[in-house]
């Protein structure tokens, strides 16, 4: 006599497995972010500050915060800027060209070194976009003038994808 269940359960099992997994060959891929945050001035860098995290196809929002709460007095009361560089990452995408479409915003802030007054001059560049992220190459993502020197600010990103 044949015996159904002896056949029927591995097969089963090996049906239920299947979708999962196909999902995990499938699944997001994983990518390290190394930001730099440069200030160039006459073409040469005087300045960089280095920034990294790790996140993976559609996946929740990934943000970086360094920096520092600076006080100062108001009203006789003190209060608190925050200042620093905050980058924010959502909606990582591979595109058919074999890079990465992200939704990226960066807002960099700093005192002022040169301001007399009682209260902090507030320098700040902010940058939001969708930008094409090359695989394994550096790329300037946003640049802008600082309007109190010579200087100018780039945020630059290399992608590398990780062996899962």
């Amino acid at each position: 006599m044949f015996n159904t269940k002896k056949y029927l359960l591995p097969l089963f099992a090996l049906a239920c497995a299947a979708p999962a997994l196909a999902q995990a060959a499938d699944g997001p891929k994983f990518y390290r972010f190394d930001f730099v945050v440069k200030e160039v001035e006459a073409g040469k860098v005087v300045n960089a500050r280095n920034y990294s995290t790790m996140l993976g196809t559609n996946p929740p929002p990934a943000s970086i915060r360094s920096g520092t709460r600076l006080p100062y007095s108001s009203g006789g009361s003190t209060q608190y800027i925050d200042l620093g560089v905050n980058i924010d990452i959502r909606e990582l995408k591979e595109t058919p060209q074999g890079e990465l479409s992200v939704y990226i915003t960066a807002d960099i802030s700093t005192a002022a070194q040169d301001n007399p007054g009682s209260l902090p001059l507030i320098r700040q560049n902010k940058w939001t976009g969708i930008v094409l992220v090359p695989i394994k190459k550096a790329a300037t993502l946003f640049s802008s003038d600082d309007l109190a020197s010579k200087r100018q600010l780039q945020l630059e990103v290399t992608a590398t994808p990780l062996a899962r």
